[in-house]
Parts: structure tokens; C-alpha cells; sequence
């Protein structure tokens, strides 16, 4: 079953790099959603791959993350 995952930042600055390093590690394109706006990124992943993307959405130290 896929989840979402999502990490809210404290600067927008930071999502095109959470972004990018989510892709430099074959997490599809269009399974990851960045909202400027309200400064997160939403991963949908298989269960499987959650802590990897747990570590890399930790890395650039989010405020705030959680799956449903």
C-alpha cells in the first residue's frame, strides 16, 4: 500500500533541494509534490521505501513530518 509522506520546512529555499535529492535516488518525478506556498514536500511511496525517504526528507531538517 502507498503512503504519503510529507516534510513541512521553515524556508522554501530548501525544497528544490529535497527535491532533487529524492530524485538523484530514483523516486519518480510524479510521486513527489512540492507546495511553495506551504513549504512541504509530499512523497508517495510504497511502505517498502519509506525509511529511506524518511532519511533523506530528515537530512534537510524539516520543521514538522508525518505519513498518512
Amino acid at each position: 500500500m502507498a503512503e504519503i509522506i510529507t516534510a513541512v520546512y521553515a524556508s522554501a529555499d530548501t525544497l528544490p533541494n529535497v527535491r532533487n535529492d529524492l530524485i538523484s535516488v530514483g523516486i519518480p518525478q510524479e510521486k513527489i509534490r512540492v507546495d511553495h506556498d506551504k513549504k512541504q514536500v509530499q512523497v508517495m511511496s510504497p511502505t517498502t521505501a519509506e525509511a529511506e525517504i524518511e532519511e533523506i526528507l530528515n537530512r534537510h531538517l524539516p520543521t514538522e513530518i508525518h505519513t498518512s
